[in-house]
């Protein structure tokens, strides 16, 4: 079945958008995404491949994650997410045994995801998968793997740390991001600046502005600018050019 998989893949391939994603994605030397290989998918063809093929086995998923092909670890991960996620739906009404054998299937595949972080080694890999997967799965459980991801050497377990709150954000919780982004925050990757001041963004979007600006108040001066205007996008433009400009912050308390 992956035989046929990257033939699909393979008629949608567009040298011109590839080009185009080559430089997008930072694949020149020395760039976070050195020697990357895109073929030229958009996201729309790789989920549509990814549901032809939701069925591939575990074995073939871990091969084609492993591929030297962008578009192919894209599909991967997009097969797991479907797959972790219908395995959570079921659990939701089936019987013991069904919700049990249901909770095996989303382990495998969150430990799966794990310890193939070297694969998913690139911004949208992360953006697209790591909320769905191990936010998901880490809801109801210990968040210390997160806290060691964000201690991490490699920029994709750092970036797999923040944006896996998202799911707890869109659960109304948001401390598991603000402790990560305190950990992160003289991170030197552009990546990272990015990541954390978007999660931030979503706290005092989804959960609460007060408490944003509360972190922000402790914190902002030690934060890099990136970071600073991600987690400002949805303020007031007044407010927002005081975070900006270094002055005085009101007192919003």
């Amino acid at each position: 079945m992956i035989n046929e998989l990257k033939k699909d893949v393979r008629k949608f391939a567009n040298p011109k958008k590839a080009k185009v994603y080559q430089k997008f994605f930072k694949t020149g030397k020395g760039e976070y995404g050195e020697g990357d290989i895109f073929l030229g998918l958009t996201a729309p063809q790789s989920r549509k491949i990814a549901i032809k093929y939701k069925d591939l086995s575990f074995d073939d998923v871990k091969k084609l994650l492993q591929s030297k092909i962008h578009e192919e670890r894209v599909i991967a991960l997009l097969i797991l997410v479907h797959n972790f996620s219908s395995f959570a739906k079921a659990a939701s009404f089936a019987e013991v045994a069904t919700k049990a054998e249901s909770e095996d299937k989303r382990k495998r595949i969150f430990d799966f995801y794990l310890k193939h972080t070297k694969y998913i080694n690139n911004w949208d890999l992360v953006d697209l998968s790591t909320d769905k997967i191990v936010g998901q799965y880490l809801l109801d459980k210990s968040k210390d793997i997160l806290f060691k991801l964000a201690r991490s050497k490699s920029l994709w377990e750092r970036r797999i740390s923040i944006v896996a709150t998202y799911q707890f954000i869109k659960d109304g919780r948001y401390q598991e991001t603000l402790k990560i982004s305190e950990m992160l925050l003289k991170d030197d990757h552009d990546l990272i600046h990015k990541a954390v001041g978007w999660m931030l963004r979503e706290v005092g979007k989804e959960c609460s502005q007060e408490v944003l600006e509360k972190f922000l108040k402790k914190d902002y001066q030690k934060m890099h600018r990136t970071t600073v205007r991600y987690a400002i996008e949805r303020f007031p433009e007044k407010l927002r050019k005081e975070y900006l400009n270094g002055s005085r912050i009101p007192d919003r308390q």
